[in-house]
């Protein structure tokens, strides 16, 4: 009995390393680096990030695929809306130092 051929087989590329996102993150109201962690409790369906340092924290909805870089960004958004002044295109009309 003959051997059988050995198969060409193609080099399988190597893996490519994943990187993991961060899970620490700094803190938006006192600027420490690596002071507010993430907390998601899916049974509860509730995240939560905190600043160890200065306390403040935010909790939002949480889902299966809520990641905890989606809770310190969803966070920093809100930070923003906040911090942003009206325009004077969005003040009430009554408002309005001329009088007719």
């Amino acid at each position: 009995m003959g051997k059988r051929k050995a198969s060409v087989r193609s080099k399988m590329e190597p893996k490519k390393k994943v990187q993991k996102l961060a899970t620490t993150f700094s803190c938006p109201f006192c600027n420490h680096a690596d002071s507010v962690d993430c907390t998601i409790d899916l049974k509860l369906r509730i995240a939560e990030v905190a600043c160890h340092v200065c306390k403040e924290s935010y909790s939002t909805k949480a889902h299966e695929l809520t990641e905890p870089i989606d809770v310190y960004s969803e966070w920093i958004d809100e930070c923003e809306k906040v911090n942003v002044p009206l325009s004077d295109d969005h003040r009430d009309s009554s408002h309005d130092d001329n009088f007719v």
